[in-house]
């Protein structure tokens, strides 16, 4: 049993980590700004990843630090772009730092396959792939390849040892209802239409939460050290897609309506997920089709609302 540490353990994608490396036996303590534990039987410290001074003395004595508190908004880090960079980087730089200071085994870091905007061209991106600065397209982009690069240079000089998880679009109970699967499903269950971006032909392959967070207790182990793995679900599933499995379960008369592209929204590429298969022995258990009727069911059942054959 290890004595670990979550930064952002509150949130979805944290709540979920946290369910698991508790489940595997770990000592869990959850850092949070605000927002408490999902769970009663873990630790809680109330730490800021921009204050260092509590970020300092709440990883003390801790074996493994899950950093995932981050601003995860797109839209947010479009319209507040100074903020999502000192949390994404200054505040990544933060926990490594008190990582190093507190002589903390290994540092695992929540990045994105948005960093794959900045892919040097190629048919299937992995772990290996070539990444172009001046082609991230998005400052939310930056702020995660710098986070990873931050990573790198912490074990280069100062031998603290990382994982790197680059996630996909992750969905599931407890997301935040400003994601796209409780956007869209709130529209249908209020007969607004669905807005979809473009044609609605990019892509991802999204992961349900508890297949992305298996792969954080499985990485505790040696052959993920210094190691970065792509958490992708196996299928693509474009935004039309979700928009038209909300419609199919929610009813016919949900309409679709499309607007102008976003600036620098990622496309979407092949991303390969074979490494995380073959090192971690992970790999997505739960089909989208599945997954997004789970999700369906908890925001009804949040929501007090009835839909036939849930």
């Amino acid at each position: 049993m290890a004595k670990v540490a979550v930064s952002g353990g509150s949130g979805f994608i944290g709540s979920h980590v946290v369910d698991k490396l508790v489940e595997a036996g770990h000592e869990v303590t959850v850092l949070m700004h605000r927002a408490l534990p999902q769970q009663a039987d873990v630790k809680f410290e109330e730490t800021d990843i921009l204050d260092f001074s509590s970020l300092l003395a709440a990883t003390r004595g801790m074996d493994y630090v899950f950093h995932l508190a981050a601003n995860p908004n797109v839209n947010y880090a479009f319209k507040n772009p100074v903020l999502n960079t000192q949390l994404n980087v200054m505040g990544t730089n933060n926990v490594l730092e008190a990582a190093r200071l507190n002589g903390v085994k290994r540092v695992f870091l929540a990045s994105t396959v948005w960093v794959f905007n900045a892919a040097i061209a190629t048919e299937i991106a992995d772990e290996t792939t070539p990444i172009s600065l001046n082609g991230a397209g998005h400052i939310y982009t930056s702020s995660k390849i710098s986070a990873e690069m931050l990573c790198q240079n912490y074990w280069e000089l100062y031998k603290l040892p990382f994982t790197i998880f680059r996630f996909g679009i992750a969905y599931g109970p407890r997301q935040r209802e400003s994601l796209l699967i409780p956007i869209f499903l709130k529209k249908a269950l209020t007969n607004q239409p669905l807005t979809v971006s473009g044609k609605g032909d990019q892509y991802r392959k999204f992961v349900y939460v508890e297949d992305l967070a298996r792969a954080h207790a499985l990485a505790v182990c040696d052959q993920a050290v210094n190691q970065t793995f792509n958490l992708e679900g196996n299928r693509n599933v474009s935004v039309l897609d979700v928009a038209e499995g909300i419609r199919k379960l929610v009813g016919e008369h949900v309409k679709i309506e499309f607007t102008p592209a976003r600036p620098g929204d990622f496309a979407g590429c092949e991303i390969a997920n074979a490494k995380a298969a073959r090192v971690l022995g992970w790999r997505p258990e739960v089909d989208f089709d599945d997954g997004l009727l789970r999700t369906v069911d908890y925001f009804c059942k949040k929501w007090n609302v009835s839909l036939p054959g849930l």
